[in-house]
């Protein structure tokens, strides 16, 4: 392919992704188009050179013209900033109703009650259609069997909706992979989940906790920042994100474990017990957000996986967890999110690898064993993650 086609496709491509709010949100992604396109900057392919003055000429109004059009698209993302925060305000009053009910602050009245069980009744009454077409009058029978059963009173009085919050986020796809055993005992002492517009293009998570055993923090924030410039098509363009340090109680940061590992003298067989702190997996590390690499840095891919990773994370709880929270909380909005957007492709079986562990890992721990007597020993590590953090994509 000659150069100068080889470079105007580069544009091309470039230009194109730079328009997409979606590619051009992933700040390791931008910043290697940018520099792609900085190295572009000055290089002409000599074709608009070789055209007839007049022809030049058109082409340079058309370039005014489109700058016109830039400077609409512009306005027309602020406009659309101004409307998401004119609305928010309006949702503001109906989350605090919602921590409300949800700290047992007040109870809901009965209109609210009203609407909601008709909501329920049309959703029962779709399932057990639903059932009694696959499964005929037995799954029709096991909808009416579970409405029953869900109908059912406590026999002692309940505060609120307990573990409302934790509840939420495990039904969340993309924040269960990151929650641990541990991180719910933590988590069931939150008690809301806030969001604000920044003055500036961007905006803050808050995360609301009541007194517990962990830290000492009332709240835990997160703010993610977009530069101050437009991208190409008008949208904004995220930037970093900053997060608050949480002070945690003596003994109770879930975001490290303590390995201890006995070790014996070859010469004199004493043994020691060696401990050191190590990090460890959890939804904490959510509020220790990675740096995007300096300009003159070259992005590796872990660390592209994790600013996408937590750039999506904040716009998962932002667009979708804090609006419609009791939805998350009831699992029914599960029902709208693509889990088919995953392709088989991307997923390889482990079992072979399993194997060779369970085959060859008794020989190597006896051979370890003559100078340390035991590998690791993890103490106040509590169980293990439920899952590793998978790649998410940007929404």
């Amino acid at each position: 392919m000659p150069p100068k086609f080889a470079e105007d496709l580069d544009r091309a491509a470039a230009a194109q992704i730079m328009s997409n709010p979606r590619l051009a949100a992933n700040p390791a992604l931008v910043s290697m188009l940018q520099g792609k396109l900085g190295s572009l900057v000055g290089r002409s392919s000599g074709y608009i050179e070789s055209l007839p003055a007049d022809v030049r000429r058109r082409v340079a109004g058309l370039k005014g013209v489109q700058k016109e059009h830039s400077k609409l698209e512009a306005e027309f993302q602020e406009e659309v900033l101004q409307l998401e925060k004119r609305y928010f305000a309006k949702f503001t009053p109906l989350y605090q109703k919602r921590a409300a009910i949800v700290n047992g602050a007040t109870e809901p009245s009965e209109d609210e009650v009203k609407a909601g069980e008709k909501t329920e009744e049309e959703a029962a009454a779709a399932a057990a259609a639903a059932a009694a077409e696959e499964e005929g009058e037995e799954g029709t029978a096991g909808a009416k069997k579970d409405t029953e059963k869900a109908e059912e009173k406590p026999s002692e009085p309940v505060k609120g909706i307990p573990e409302f919050w934790l509840s939420a986020m495990k039904n969340q796809v993309s924040l269960a992979e990151m929650i641990t055993d541990r991180d719910e005992e933590a988590l069931k002492y939150l008690t809301d989940i806030r969001m604000e517009y920044l003055d500036r293009p961007g905006f803050r998570l808050i995360f609301e906790f009541a007194d517990n055993e962990f830290f000492t923090n009332k709240t835990i924030t997160k703010t993610y920042y977009y530069q101050e410039e437009n991208g190409y098509g008008g949208d904004f363009i995220y930037d970093h994100a900053e997060g608050d340090k949480i002070n945690w109680k003596p003994g109770k940061d879930l975001t490290v474990k303590i390995e201890s590992k006995k070790q014996r003298n070859k010469n004199t067989k004493q043994t020691r017990v060696v401990k050191k702190t190590v990090p460890t997996e959890s939804f904490f590390n959510f509020f220790n957000p990675p740096s995007p690499p300096a300009e003159d840095e070259d992005a590796t891919s872990d660390i592209e996986e994790r600013l996408e990773l937590d750039y999506q994370l904040g716009e998962d709880i932002k667009e979708k967890l804090i609006p419609r929270a009791i939805d998350w909380f009831t699992g029914e909005a599960l029902q709208y999110e693509q889990l088919d957007d995953f392709d088989d492709g991307e997923f390889e079986d482990e079992d072979d690898e399993d194997e060779d562990d369970l085959a060859g890992g008794g020989a190597s721990s006896k051979d370890d064993d003559e100078e340390d007597e035991s590998d690791s020993d993890e103490e106040g590590d509590g169980p293990k993650p439920n899952k590793e953090a998978a790649e998410c994509k940007q929404s």
